[in-house]
């Protein structure tokens, strides 16, 4: 019994103390997962304002809160009503409405179907003489673009330069940045090129990009917007630091820089005897004789007999004997009501019904209305055209890149969308200081961004809710490798026929027994060749093998069959020979 009390004690002590192991180990879990969050959390971007570092002409981040520097249009539009003559479009300095970067500010267009025009002063005109040109800033259009510009306008350093009087006809020397209206999604890079002789300016339009810029204004993503102009005449667009177009303004601007040395001589008029006509007909040409033109393209066969049984009495058609007229017909209004027509049920059976006619078949002998035939013209000259003179207005301009100066830069722009929001404008000659401007300020909005993305497989769902026909391709990517790896893998070649006895032989592993039909054609094979093999031993060879040859023969013998034993499947059996 003492014995029996100290072992309940001791299991006592040992559940004592694994109670309290289990209630530490609680503890720390729970201490654990009150420390631990419930869910990983999304990395966090801390915005920073951009500060310009390196020569530049302008530099506006708007972090500040305020429009300080920039000026409002207080100019009315000129030649349409004056309902929406003034510029009286909202413009807000905040920040964006889904925004990633708490603190981040922007200039944003706050009204529908209004003109908005503001501009700001740089730090000091641009001069184009030997370094390159960077403008840059950033768009996001936060609620989508129906119709609208969002491009900007480099306004070029007059005297009389006015920003309160901002309006469309306000001098300009660039106009750059993203356009839409309707599904023409543009990337505009315009310039204003004085003609050396007249003094007059003509726009210059860059080609079209020929990347597809849809994204850009659905997405509802912010986007750098970058131009680059080079003393050498050359330029780059780009978009997110990637370039959607280049060329070169002497060869890539519609209409070109420079006019053509020749033109069309206006006064110059084609003689009344030109003759532009490469063939004519023969004038020698004469009608056959017997050339009938009254002949007609079709004649009734005069071979053909008519069908037997064609039922000439019978009409083709019948009034339905079952019809009956409407109750409410009105014979003073509808007229004289009559049954509606059947086919004769009498000329199913019958080849036809009605006078019979011969059918017309081509008349081999029309030829209908005669014409000469075309010859060569012996007095062609050639297609007319005016002589080439000297163009009068010809001019040569190699260095296009020398504009016209700018002092300030203008948002210019009508909008059926509100909500445009313009951030970090950036001006300057040196391309490593707009880089890291552009890092410091779109590269933070694109961190930020791309932390908050959702997964992949989120993303392919969304883009297929906006874009249905995606299903298919995800289906024809995804599903059908799939189903195709699976038939390869889980299907093959399967061994209708029995294994040959021969197939046993090729392991000297103990295999089962085979059939005793197996078991006989393998004797006949070994009975048939242990005679073909003693048939082609000479006597002669025989006599020169007598000595260590038939030891050699005996124990080859001896462990051929013995490895036949071994190796056949029927090792375990007697031998029926």
């Amino acid at each position: 019994m003492g014995h029996v009390r100290a072992q309940e004690e001791a299991d006592d002590m040992e559940m004592d103390v694994e109670d309290a192991i289990d209630d530490m180990q609680e503890e720390d879990v729970e201490e654990e997962e009150q420390k631990a969050p419930s869910s990983p959390a999304a990395p966090t971007v801390t915005y920073k304002a951009p500060e310009p570092m390196g020569e530049h002409y302008f530099a506006e981040s708007f972090d500040k809160g305020t429009l300080d520097g920039w000026v409002l249009s207080q100019a009315k539009k000129d030649g349409i009503d004056e309902e929406i003559a003034k510029y009286d479009g909202k413009w807000e300095v905040e920040e964006m409405k889904d925004t990633k970067l708490p603190g981040d500010k922007g200039l944003v267009l706050k009204s529908k179907a209004k003109h908005h025009a503001i501009s700001a002063l740089l730090l000091r005109p641009f001069t184009f003489d030997t370094k390159p040109l960077i403008v840059q800033y950033e768009v996001n259009f936060q609620t989508g673009i129906d119709c609208g510009g969002a491009y900007v306008k480099l306004l070029s350093q007059t005297p009389d330069l006015d920003l309160a009087e901002f309006v469309d006809k306000t001098g300009y020397t660039i106009m750059f940045g993203p356009d839409k209206c309707g599904e023409d999604y543009k990337l505009h890079f315009i310039f204003r090129h004085k003609n050396p002789k007249t003094g007059e300016f003509e726009e210059k339009h860059a080609k079209k990009p020929d990347a597809d810029l849809r994204t850009y204004y659905t997405d509802k993503k912010t986007h750098l917007y970058t131009l680059v102009l080079n003393p050498d005449n050359s330029f780059e667009i780009l978009i997110d630091q990637t370039v959607v177009n280049s060329g070169n303004l002497l060869n890539d601007m519609t209409p070109p820089v420079n006019p053509p040395a020749e033109i069309e001589d206006p006064d110059d008029h084609k003689p009344e005897d030109w003759d532009e006509r490469p063939k004519i007909q023969d004038p020698d040409a004469v009608k056959p004789e017997d050339w009938d033109e009254d002949a007609p393209a079709k004649i009734a066969d005069e071979d053909a007999v008519k069908p037997d049984g064609w039922l000439d009495d019978e009409p083709e058609y019948i009034s339905d004997p079952d019809a009956l007229k409407p109750e409410d017909w009105d014979e003073d209004m509808d007229g004289e009501w009559e049954a509606p027509q059947i086919p004769n049920p009498v000329c199913e059976t019958a080849p036809g019904c009605g006078p019979w006619e011969r059918p017309m078949i081509d008349n081999p002998n029309y030829k209908g209305k005669w014409k000469p035939p075309m010859i060569d013209n012996p007095n062609y000259q050639g297609v007319w055209k005016p002589r080439k003179i000297p163009n009068p207005d010809f001019f040569e301009d190699l260095h296009p890149f020398r504009m016209t100066p700018f002092s300030a830069v203008g948002l210019e722009l009508w909008s059926m969308s509100s909500d445009i929001f313009f951030d970090n404008f950036f001006i300057t000659s040196d391309r490593n200081v707009g880089e890291r401007w552009a890092a410091d300020g779109w590269g933070l909005k694109k961190a930020a961004e791309g932390a908050a993305e959702p997964g992949l497989v989120n993303q392919m769902i969304t883009a297929a809710e906006e874009r249905p026909w995606l299903w298919i391709v995800y289906v024809l990517t995804v599903a059908l490798p799939l189903v195709l790896i699976i038939v390869f893998c889980c299907t093959g070649k399967k061994s209708s026929a029995p294994t040959s006895a021969a197939e046993y032989k090729k392991t000297d592993e103990p295999q089962p027994d085979v059939k005793e039909e197996a078991e006989e054609e393998e004797d006949k094979e070994e009975e048939s060749e242990a005679k073909k093999s003693e048939e082609e031993d000479s006597p002669g060879e025989a006599e020169e093998a007598a000595g260590n040859d038939d030891k050699d023969d005996n124990t080859s013998n001896e462990k051929s069959e013995d490895d036949i034993l071994r190796r056949s499947p029927r090792s375990r059996k007697p031998r029926k020979d």
